[in-house]
Formats: C-alpha cells, sequence, structure tokens
C-alpha cells in the first residue's frame, strides 16, 4: 500500500477510536509512561502561563501536564477520544479540552509552551509547513516548542517521526525563528525541544 499523500482526515481517526477507546495503549504501555515521563523531564521551565498540547487523545500525558500549566488547551481533531480526557481532567480546572483540526483550526491566543506529540507525520507536507508556522506565529519570545515523535515508518502515514522533525530543524538554521535545545532519540521515538528566539 503506498504512502498517503494527503493529511489524514478526522474520519480516519473517527473509525480508529470506533474500533478501540485507546488504540495505542496510552493509559496501559510502560512504553507511552517512559516516553511520558521523558517528555516532561525535558521541559525546561517548571511552571509555563499558557501551555497549548496537539492531540491529546485521552488526556493521559495531559494530565502529566497539568501540573506544569496555569493554563493548559489540549486539542484532538477527534471528538470520541475527548469524552475520555474530559473525564480525566475534570479535576484540573486550569485544563480546557477541545476539538480542533490543526492547521485547518488553530487558537488565537499565544503560548509559551507548544506540544506536539505524536501527531506530525499525520500531516501531508503542505499542511505540516502551515501547521509549523502557526506554530512558530503563536509561541512567545523564549517560549518552547516540544516534539515527540514515533520513528519507526507506518505506511499509514505521509511523513515519518525524522521528516517531521528534520523540517521543524530547517527552521533553526541561517538565525530562523527558532534555537535547537535538545536532542534524544529512543530506539522507537525522538524528542527535540526548540525555544523561539527574542529577537
Amino acid at each position: 500500500m503506498p504512502t498517503p499523500q494527503t493529511t489524514l482526515d478526522q474520519a480516519y481517526f473517527d473509525r480508529v477510536y470506533q474500533a478501540n477507546e485507546d488504540p495505542w495503549s496510552f493509559a496501559t504501555s510502560d512504553y507511552e509512561r517512559q516516553k511520558y515521563m521523558a517528555t516532561i523531564a525535558a521541559l525546561p521551565n517548571a511552571q509555563y502561563d499558557n501551555a497549548f498540547e496537539i492531540g491529546c487523545s485521552i488526556g493521559v500525558l495531559t494530565q502529566m501536564l497539568a501540573d506544569h500549566c496555569g493554563k493548559l488547551l489540549a486539542v484532538d481533531a477527534s471528538e470520541l477520544p475527548l469524552k475520555t480526557a474530559r473525564e480525566r481532567l475534570a479535576p484540573y480546572p486550569n485544563v480546557t479540552i477541545q476539538q480542533m483540526k490543526i492547521p485547518d483550526e488553530f487558537p488565537s491566543e499565544s503560548f509559551d509552551l507548544i506540544l506536539l506529540s505524536e501527531v506530525g507525520y499525520y500531516l501531508a507536507m503542505p499542511d505540516l509547513t502551515h501547521a509549523r508556522q502557526l506554530l512558530i506565529d503563536h509561541l512567545r519570545p523564549n517560549g518552547h516548542l516540544l516534539l515527540v515523535h514515533w520513528t519507526p515508518f507506518v505506511h499509514d502515514y505521509p511523513l515519518t517521526g525524522d521528516q517531521v522533525h528534520d523540517f521543524f530543524l530547517e527552521s533553526t538554521q541561517a538565525n530562523g525563528p527558532l534555537t535547537h535545545l535538545t536532542n534524544r532519540r529512543e530506539s522507537t521515538y525522538r524528542l527535540d525541544l526548540f525555544q523561539k528566539r527574542a529577537g
């Protein structure tokens, strides 16, 4: 089966969640728990004023992020996992859960932390290009952008995790808008932390 050339749509994710409420075992997988711990550990600041998590699914990582954020907006393209996310995050008044399809929809506010975890490779390159510009535009000066993605090839996905991260690395070249702070590569995932230049 050829790699898709277009961004995976909401219907794709609806089908996945209709078949399994936790299709990637976010709540039970040792791999996911260790990756989430590494994600939180990579954050340079103990607290963020206003954070944005793209692709929150059922909210497992969202719950871990919530303690580090004054405000946290967590979104997913499919409404189906958000019922579970809202139940999980009900004790956290600082967290807002919304259905939102990036990059066609995007919040108007600015953030000092944006997390793009296991989402970028669902986008075809034109949409990833649009998303990258939106992320940069809505990141406050000195704000952090954290990318975490599975690196093995998946035939369903338009891009690989490495393609996504390497594309964002291009924005650090020749006095680009981002600086690259951290790279961590494990056997099946990659983590890269960026900071928006102040000037």
